[in-house]
């Protein structure tokens, strides 16, 4: 283990800092200063090597979190990396953008500060890029057989670099022109900088993966002539029909979905031309919603330069404290202050939106809210209590419905669950023979982690009915439900 006594004399749980405000709000870059490695070894031995790790069930992927812990105290930096890569594909991305339930379930959290996993993740990744250990790895023989991977975010990528390495001739197909889904164009700059996902497709490039950016399967190429083409295909699409809010003044000008403003944003900031764009730039802007895609929007819209941001959430505020309902070792509902929210901007819970309210010329002008009562167990606007806020531009960040299924339904006929996910079985497999599905698709809107860790299981059932056995590992059932989620 790491220092059998470093959790008694190390109390405290330290993160690198973040960048000023004033400074972070300028450009796109990440919002974190370089990690300080002293600071790094202190709360690597933390970890207590505990004989039941309950670290890896918080975590799908079943992360070897003590070892890789152990490891970076002892600067073994080489072989954490072998260690760290073992369970997951993409260290680079869960470090940025998972929440860390695994941190929710460390043991030493039950009576202090958690261990610093998530910190001590991405510093392995960093560390490896850098120092040149993540290499190529191709696989010793080719079987022959050919798969497709329809969808490029980590679910997608994960089962693609799987399958690969098993030898089978793999092609990753995504309509957006630039190959990462959601990592690419969802996910901000100032959250993870896409030089992260750029070096990771260099690997797969080089271990034999295709891609093929811009074709919109089901209408470039239907998904029948797909499952002509190839021995298996693996719909990795994701969740992505956002949930809408229909109330009067929804058509307005000015009202729109967060994924729609942040693509845009992204686009814009990787230096493509952007006609019309939604911008912030001299606006009061209000974001609906409280999760992780309203924290984007709100970063982005000061880094845009708003007049004014404003965050409405239908709910209770979180507790500062886990809840007594949720406790060790669940992933706790908690009052959290994201980067974007130390920017600026106010937050408001129990507020329901009423109306969107136009000027006398057709444009948004402001939203008229109500405070939240709880009747019958249903959210619903408390009478009397209804006031407007300005509003010149509304974002829509309520979370997704499921996957878009429309196409699929018409050419493959494949069911959905009374979720509105893609059907499947424990192990993957739709109705359609050697059609499997992974990720948000069939699980529905989740987290990142998931994802990689579908992928994964996906890539081992597909390797399994394409060669009759595999050795891939299969980190979790397509039906399993972690507790601490």
């Amino acid at each position: 283990m790491a220092d059998p006594k470093g959790f008694l004399k190390v109390i405290e749980r330290e993160l690198p800092k973040r960048r000023p405000v004033p400074v972070r709000i300028m450009d796109w870059k990440e919002v974190y200063e370089p990690g300080d490695s002293a600071q790094l070894h202190r709360q690597a031995g933390r970890c207590m090597d505990c004989g039941i790790p309950f670290c890896h069930q918080g975590c799908p992927l079943g992360n070897l979190i003590p070892e890789w812990n152990d490891l970076m105290w002892r600067g073994e930096g080489r072989a954490a990396i072998e260690r760290l890569h073992a369970t997951n594909n993409f260290p680079e991305f869960t470090g940025r953008l998972c929440p860390a339930p695994c941190e929710s379930s460390c043991v030493l959290g039950i009576n202090q500060p958690a261990v610093t996993i998530k910190q001590v993740e991405v510093s392995i990744i960093d560390q490896a890029f850098g120092s040149g250990w993540v290499q190529p790895q191709p696989p010793g023989r080719l079987t022959g057989k050919t798969v497709a991977v329809v969808g490029s975010g980590p679910a997608g990528l994960a089962a693609a670099q799987q399958l690969t390495r098993a030898g089978h001739t793999v092609a990753v197909y995504e309509r957006d022109d630039r190959i990462g889904g959601l990592l690419r164009y969802g996910i901000p700059d100032f959250k993870m900088e896409k030089k992260h996902l750029d070096q990771r497709l260099a690997q797969m490039i080089a271990e034999g993966t295709r891609f093929r950016a811009g074709v919109n399967i089901g209408v470039d190429i239907s998904w029948e002539q797909l499952r002509e083409r190839y021995d298996a295909v693996v719909i990795a699409t994701g969740a992505i029909v956002p949930r809408d809010l229909p109330i009067p003044g929804r058509d307005l000008p000015g009202v729109h979905f967060a994924m729609e403003y942040l693509t845009q944003s992204n686009h814009h900031v990787a230096g493509d031309p952007v006609f019309d764009q939604i911008t912030a730039e001299g606006k009061h802007v209000v974001v609906l919603g409280g999760g992780d895609t309203g924290a984007d929007c709100i970063g982005t819209a000061h880094r845009q330069g708003a007049l004014s941001v404003t965050n409405l959430a239908i709910g209770r505020e979180p507790s500062a404290a886990r809840p007594p309902e949720q406790p060790w070792p669940m992933h706790p509902t908690v009052f959290e202050v994201q980067s974007a929210h130390e920017e600026g901007g106010n937050r408001q819970y129990l507020a329901s939106t009423v109306e969107f309210l136009a000027n006398e010329i057709g444009e948004l002008r402001a939203i008229r809210i109500a405070e939240t009562e709880y009747l019958d167990g249903r959210r619903v606007p408390k009478a009397g209590t209804e006031r407007e806020i300005p509003a010149d531009l509304v974002l829509l960040a309520l979370g997704f419905t499921g996957p878009e299924t429309r196409d699929l339904d018409e050419q493959l006929q494949l069911p959905v669950t009374d979720r509105g996910n893609i059907d499947r079985d424990a192990e993957y497999a739709t109705a359609q023979p050697g059609v499997f599905v992974a990720g948000d698709a069939g699980r529905g809107q989740s987290l990142i982690v998931w994802a990689i860790a579908e992928g994964r299981a996906a890539a081992s059932a597909v390797d399994r009915y394409l060669e009759g056995d595999t050795e891939l590992p299969s980190p979790i059932r397509a039906d399993a439900r972690a507790f601490a989620i």
